[in-house]
């Protein structure tokens, strides 16, 4: 695990030399087809040397639940396992891991007359956010006054159980069956962190990623609401696509958006159980010790 920029692919990679591992990505955005150069994927030679699972998974028209990545993500891991190999889970949507760990709460599924309900008034601003606070204070705390889809999904829950989601949580009984070991690259600072993130996003926009955009964006079937469009980089390009902002603004947003994205990581991450935290170093190696060190000292061979 890690905050974004930080290189946490490229240490699974050169972690195959030492252990023999199977890489499995947790990435809410790397699951989707022809969106290469904006989700920072692995390049084709590198998947092809070292092949990630759950990567280029759905096409963007696509949604993918919660649900559906913890169905999967329990199915590579026992498939990776019956190979005789050490499943290595890789990447940095926080959720994802929490469910993987956690688990999820046996909920209703999705009803469209609910939600029209609920959007009836969604224009005013923070509306879901702040009738979400009246039903479920803890809920709401947890998930931001932007996140549409999850403050939807949150109020759509209690109209349809009659409890919230922070109810319906404490009935979970889920446990991961496995031996697990938790790792995170941390920055050593917050202005390294910044930099390395604008040098990824102007290394993303020199590698063709308008191109990359514009090639979803002439599809005709996709829109700036879908949850891969709603990606980061993507919305922000989607926008200056529609003549909604500069390149100079579009380039700024993308930026903001991603510093966020990496601060919120740094919040799940200061706050989770079990993690041994390694500060970042531009030797891959001296990282790879220091994992091998926290795995012999659980009497693990290696």
């Amino acid at each position: 695990m890690g905050p974004t920029a930080c290189g946490k692919s490229q240490l699974a990679i050169c972690l195959r030399k030492y252990l023999p591992i199977e890489l499995i990505s947790v990435d809410s955005a790397l699951i989707y087809r022809g969106m290469d150069i904006g989700t920072d994927k692995p390049t084709f030679s590198d998947l092809s040397s070292h092949p990630h699972r759950l990567l280029n998974i759905k096409d963007p028209i696509e949604k993918y639940s919660a649900a559906e990545f913890q169905k999967d993500v329990l199915k590579e891991i026992d498939d990776v396992i019956k190979l005789g190999k050490i499943p290595c889970l890789v990447g940095g949507t926080m959720f994802y891991y929490n469910i993987l760990l956690h688990g999820l709460s046996v909920l209703p599924p999705s009803n469209i007359k609910i939600r029209e309900f609920l959007l009836q008034n969604s224009h005013e601003k923070n509306f879901l956010h702040k009738k979400l606070e009246l039903i479920d204070p803890v809920s709401a705390s947890r998930i931001h006054k932007n996140d549409f889809q999850r403050l939807l999904r949150a109020l759509e829950i209690f109209y349809l159980s009659g409890k919230n989601l922070t109810e319906l949580k404490k009935y979970n009984n889920y446990q991961l069956p496995y031996n697990i070991f938790q790792f995170a690259i941390m920055p050593p600072d917050k202005e390294w962190l910044n930099n390395k993130i604008e040098l990824r996003v102007k290394k993303m926009l020199s590698l063709g990623f308008q191109k990359e955009v514009e090639i979803l964006f002439l599809r005709g079937d996709l829109h700036i609401n879908l949850p891969s469009i709603r990606c980061i980089g993507y919305r922000q390009m989607w926008e200056y696509l529609e003549y909604k902002n500069s390149y100079q603004e579009m380039f700024n947003k993308i930026i903001y958006a991603t510093r966020k994205l990496a601060k919120h990581q740094l919040t799940w991450l200061k706050k989770w159980k079990n993690l041994n935290k390694i500060l970042y170093n531009p030797i891959p190696d001296i990282l790879i010790q220091n994992i091998l060190n926290v795995l012999k000292k659980n009497e693990l061979s290696i």
